[in-house]
């Protein structure tokens, strides 16, 4: 793996490091402060790690110059599909198995995390990689 590869493969763990703080943070005030299932503080806590992640990553991972509503509904198609899959996942495991809530949390994260560094590496700015100016500067 070249030395740039993982670089930005470390920058993307720590920030989606902080966005699963986040995720966490907020998954637990709403499971523990509300008497809602599972699902909705799930994805309340997701939504919030994604708008998080996206914004960090775009302009410092991946320093991207590229069409930010483009990747923003890119990085959105892929939540229609991972989003209904890990809330039904979630769901299943942690109030119908009665899995607890925290673990399944954790596995969904995993998940997430692995996924979402391919897709955004390969799918959402595989073509506008190193396109800001701030990657310009450093090329030089």
């Amino acid at each position: 793996m070249p030395r740039k590869e993982l670089i930005r493969s470390l920058k993307f763990f720590l920030f989606s490091t902080s966005a699963g703080i986040i995720e966490l943070g907020v998954f637990s005030l709403l499971n523990e402060l509300t008497a809602w299932s599972y699902w909705p503080c799930y994805l309340i806590a997701l939504v919030v790690s994604v708008l998080w992640n996206f914004t960090l990553n775009r302009r410092f991972t991946f320093q991207s110059a590229g069409n930010v509503p483009k990747a923003m509904a890119l990085v959105f198609a892929f939540y229609c599909v991972f989003t209904p899959l890990s809330t039904w996942l979630g769901h299943y495991l942690a109030d119908v198995l009665c899995w607890n809530e925290y673990l399944v949390t954790g596995i969904n994260m995993v998940c997430n995390f692995v996924l979402e560094f391919l897709y955004q590496r390969f799918v959402v700015f595989r073509d506008s990689l190193d396109t800001s100016q701030a990657a310009g500067k450093k090329n030089k």
